[in-house]
């Protein structure tokens, strides 16, 4: 993930309430709570749309990052890396794997 992914997800943690660690369960209850709270026809105010594009977009981000399972929604070393770096920290000495493949 790249550290903007991560400044997103940060800032989703912090608008839905939820922990370092949060289940499916738990960021769906959240996000719930927000659309009641945010969506338009409930509380008849134009301007809340903007805020529920904003809302569905850090879900959408949640959930393309998440599973049944509890996860850490916080960076741990090496997850705001680019994605070659995030590579190359993992494989870079692998000799099957890294840039010197092949070489003996």
């Amino acid at each position: 993930m790249t550290s903007e992914e991560w400044q997103a997800i940060a800032e989703a943690r912090e608008l839905f309430g939820l922990a370092e660690r949060a289940t499916l369960g738990e960021i769906k209850r959240a996000y719930h709570r927000l659309c009641k709270q945010h969506h338009p026809d409930v509380s008849g105010e134009a301007g809340e749309i903007e805020e529920m594009l904003r809302v569905t977009q850090l879900y959408e981000l949640l959930m393309r990052y998440c599973n049944q399972y509890r996860i850490p929604l916080i960076p741990e070393s090496g997850d705001n890396l680019e994605p070659e770096d995030w590579w190359m920290d993992r494989f870079g000495q692998d000799p099957l794997w890294g840039k010197n493949k092949g070489k003996a």
